[in-house]
C-alpha cells in the first residue's frame, strides 16, 4: 500500500510538472537566467537571508541537474552576503525562475540577538533573461564609464592581486554591473557586458509589458508593495506567496528547495492574471 502511494504521489508530481511545462510559452522562457540576491536593510539578519535565499535556489538548480555559475559577489561584513549574482544554465531557467522576481520577507527568532526576539528581514530577487547572440542589443560607447578594480572573496576566495575586477555604468539608466568571477580582466569585462545587455533587454521589456497595461486598462494590484513572499519560521511555520495565494507549512523543505509548488502555481496565475 505503500508502495502504491509512492508511484501515484509521482505520477501526479510528472502530471503536475508536464502542464507546467506546457505554460512556458512565452518569449525568452527557454533562456538562460541571470539571478541577482540583494540583501535589504537590517545588516547581519539581513545579509543572513540573502544567503539562505542563495542555499535554497542553489538546492532547487541541483535538484534540476542543472548548472549554476557564479558572476559576482560581495560577502556581508561578518556574515552572510550582501548581493551575489548568478547564472543558471539549463533548458527553461528564465521560464521557471521569474517566478522568483520580487521581495522576499523572513520572520523568525533571530540567532543573532542574545535576547531571542523575532526579527522581520528582507531581501530581493531580480531575474532577467540570458541575452544570446540572437537578440541584438546596442549599446553606445558614450553611454557607459568602465571601472577596474581589485577583486575579493569570502574567507579569501577569488581573490586575485590585479585590478582584474569590472564594473560597468550605463549611464542613461544608471544600471551598474561587475564581475570578478574570472582571472582576467578582458573576460571579466565580457561578461559584465553579456550581464548589462540581459539588465537593458529586461527593461525594453517592461515598457512593451506597461504599454500593453495601458491598453487593456489593467488595475493596480493591491498588495504589500513588491513583497512577493513570506517565509515564518515563528510563531508558526508557513511559507505563503501572496500573489497565487500557495502556502506550504513544511519550511524546511522549502529551503531545502522544493520550490516547485510555488513556480508551477504563479505560472498558472500568470495566465489568468
Amino acid at each position: 500500500m505503500e508502495e502504491l502511494d509512492e508511484k501515484h504521489r509521482e505520477l501526479k508530481k510528472s502530471i503536475e510538472n508536464f502542464d507546467t511545462e506546457l505554460l512556458l510559452n512565452e518569449p525568452y522562457d527557454e533562456n538562460n537566467a541571470i539571478v541577482t540576491i540583494h540583501s535589504g536593510a537590517g545588516g547581519t539578519e539581513a545579509c543572513d537571508w540573502a544567503d539562505m535565499l542563495y542555499r535554497m535556489y542553489s538546492r532547487w538548480i541541483n535538484s534540476k541537474k542543472i548548472n549554476i555559475k557564479e558572476m559576482d559577489f560581495m560577502p556581508g561584513d561578518s556574515v552572510g552576503i550582501k548581493s551575489i549574482t548568478f547564472m543558471v544554465e539549463g533548458k527553461r531557467a528564465y521560464g521557471y525562475l521569474k517566478s522568483e522576481k520580487g521581495v522576499h520577507r523572513l520572520v523568525r527568532i533571530s540567532p543573532f540577538d542574545a535576547n531571542k526576539k523575532r526579527h522581520t528581514s528582507f531581501a530581493s530577487v531580480d531575474v532577467v533573461p540570458d541575452v544570446d547572440d540572437s537578440i541584438e542589443i546596442e549599446i553606445d560607447s558614450g553611454d557607459i564609464r568602465i571601472d577596474t578594480y581589485r577583486a575579493s572573496g569570502a574567507g579569501g576566495q577569488h581573490v586575485n592581486m590585479t585590478d582584474s575586477a569590472v564594473r560597468i555604468t550605463h549611464l542613461p539608466t544608471g544600471i551598474v554591473v561587475t564581475c570578478q568571477r574570472e582571472r582576467s580582466q578582458l573576460n571579466n569585462r565580457e561578461i559584465a557586458t553579456k550581464l548589462l545587455k540581459s539588465k537593458l533587454f529586461d527593461i525594453e521589456i517592461k515598457k512593451k509589458e506597461e504599454e500593453l497595461k495601458k491598453i487593456q486598462g489593467e488595475q493596480s494590484e493591491i498588495g504589500w508593495g513588491n513583497q512577493i513572499r513570506s517565509y515564518v519560521f515563528q510563531p508558526y511555520t508557513m511559507v505563503k506567496d501572496h500573489r497565487t495565494s500557495e502556502e506550504i507549512g513544511n519550511i524546511r523543505s522549502v529551503m531545502d528547495g522544493d520550490i516547485d509548488p510555488f513556480i508551477n502555481a504563479f505560472l498558472r496565475w500568470s495566465k489568468l492574471k
